[in-house]
């Protein structure tokens, strides 16, 4: 047992040595610099920038439009007066700055710009397309907003749903009686609580 941990008095060094050999051998890591505040100030609204692949189409139609389908679905296609639900997002060609992006949103078929709308009733419900809108089917030599004058746009456009005018119009009508029967039913009620009241012994 003595024998032992004598022997063992006598590596343990040893031992530390070549454990530590590494360590010692290593140079030292210099300690991170801390960042310093930036007085730039960050445009509002927090626009990102689109990578130029993500501008371009790989089809172009008789007027000039620049198309690719990003997702196909099956089924029917908005006409021009039907009203649209969609999400997109909207960019220049040129610099690939967002102008505009909503997930959901809609508004009537020939409501947009023309390129925005000829590519609308290329799509299929579920459907997503990249629509490359020269700027003579855009907004032209009118500048609009963020958007420069003659600017060539973007679109990425998912066709969530769409319904015709008399869809709609049938579901507004559909709210309406909706409202007047909550409005009939909230007098009912108030009617019979008046009645009540006046019933009760004082």
């Amino acid at each position: 047992m003595s024998i032992t941990l004598r022997a063992l008095r006598h590596l343990a060094p040893a031992v530390l040595l070549v454990a530590a050999g590494p360590a010692l051998a290593a140079p030292a890591k210099p300690a991170p610099q801390p960042a310093t505040p930036s007085a730039a100030i960050i445009p509002v609204p927090l626009n990102p920038i689109v990578s130029a692949p993500q501008r371009l189409c790989n089809a172009v139609t008789a007027s000039g439009l620049g198309t690719l389908m990003l997702k196909p679905a099956e089924g029917a296609k908005p006409a021009k007066a039907d009203y649209v639900l969609v999400g997109y997002v909207g960019y220049l060609a040129a610099s690939g700055e967002v102008f505009d992006q909503n997930k959901q949103t809609a508004f009537p078929v020939e409501g947009v710009i023309p390129g925005f709308s000829e590519g609308l009733q290329m799509m299929t419900k579920g459907s997503v397309w990249r629509f490359c809108v020269p700027a003579a089917l855009g907004y032209g030599a009118q500048e609009s907003g963020p958007i420069p004058a003659n600017s060539d746009l973007v679109f990425q456009v998912e066709l969530v749903d769409f319904k015709t005018v008399a869809e709609v119009e049938a579901m507004r009508g559909g709210q309406s009686d909706a409202g007047e029967q909550a409005s009939e039913a909230a007098e009912a009620a108030s009617a019979a609580a008046d009645a009540a009241a006046e019933a009760s012994p004082q």
